[in-house]
């Protein structure tokens, strides 16, 4: 798959920004980049509304329950500091109000829980495992640790750096995960390159820092922006899948 550099370069930007030697260590967003959250959300929503018995007709479509997704978890996320687990009951909650069915707690907690069942892209773990011979590698993912836990099995990989929401205590955008991940790793900032899925999430907060960036721009079922918020943020490059970040770094 081709890569494409985004838009036009911003003026003054160093094309060395991208050598691949220049980089020690690669860090990813887990949910979206390396893992199809959204098919994840979408089978446990029409599950979650199925076994309610309430669900409207017609039943919502992939794009509204992404839509519902992206703008119910930004505000549970934006109240306070709550676990991930926490977070996806209460975002269903909310959710269920804008698509037309009421979840009980139970069905709540079980959204929550089918994150263990999300799956992985069909291009991540080739391209984590050839990214690994030449780099170390890291996460930064807004979720518990014992779901990620579950989430790292399928990725079949041995990371050398975890970041988890759980353990900076926020959720990206906020920066506390890149900023653990460069005191946990000691490489500095210029010699780090984020990939990520979500330009809200990812893109715009590791680009304000400092780091470079690559945007793993995956066809989504929601529209632009899927199931996150929109946001404008402009990486240093635009690859369709992992294979292309692989490609990018001359590890294909």
């Amino acid at each position: 798959m081709t890569l494409k550099t985004t838009r036009s370069a911003p003026v003054g930007m160093d094309p060395a920004r991208l050598d691949p030697a220049r980089f020690d260590l690669l860090t990813f967003d887990c949910y979206g980049t390396l893992v199809d959250w959204e098919a994840g959300i979408i089978a446990a929503v029409r599950n979650v509304a199925a076994a309610h018995g309430g669900t409207p007709d017609p039943a919502p479509g992939d794009a509204a329950i992404l839509s519902a997704f992206g703008a119910a978890e930004h505000v549970v996320q934006s109240e306070r500091y709550r676990s991930y687990r926490e977070v996806l009951a209460l975002t269903l909650a909310r959710m269920g109000g804008a698509l037309g069915f009421r979840p009980t707690p139970a069905q709540c907690d079980a959204f929550a829980a089918s994150v263990a069942d999300w799956p992985a892209f069909s291009d991540t773990v080739d391209a984590l495992r050839r990214l690994a011979r030449r780099y170390r590698l890291g996460i930064v993912s807004n979720v518990d640790d014992d779901l990620f836990a579950q989430t790292r099995e399928r990725l079949r990989i041995d990371f050398d750096w975890v970041v988890t929401a759980q353990q900076v205590g926020s959720y990206k955008p906020a920066t506390a995960h890149f900023e653990e991940m460069a005191i946990r790793s000691g490489i500095p900032r210029d010699r780090t390159l984020h990939v990520a899925q979500s330009l809200f999430h990812d893109i715009a907060p590791a680009s304000v820092l400092g780091y470079a960036t690559v945007h793993v721009e995956r066809p989504s079922r929601g529209g632009d922006s899927g199931a996150t918020p929109p946001a404008d943020a402009t990486p240093d490059a635009t690859v369709a899948d992992m294979a292309g970040v692989a490609r990018l770094l001359g590890v294909a």
